[in-house]
């Protein structure tokens, strides 16, 4: 299968921006919400899920390597 070439554009990059911080913002989200379970399958569901968003932070981060560590320190 051929894997589509990312779009490493200036408004590419904008826009993964955006996204990166509402990936920041439903991973606090997630945090909280652990605080507040008890229940070791809601926790361990929770968990996953924060590793998935990590993961999709991650593929960001690749995608737009070129960019400088402070960019994404300071979001």
């Amino acid at each position: 299968m051929d894997e589509k070439e990312e779009d490493r554009s200036e408004e590419s990059f904008q826009k993964h921006i955006e996204f990166y911080k509402k990936l920041e913002q439903k991973i606090s989200d997630i945090q909280k919400e652990i605080q507040n379970s008890k229940e070791d399958v809601i926790l361990k569901h929770l968990h996953e899920r924060i590793d998935a968003l990590e993961l999709d932070k991650k593929r960001i981060r690749n995608i737009f390597k070129n960019k400088n560590e402070d960019v994404w320190d300071n979001l």
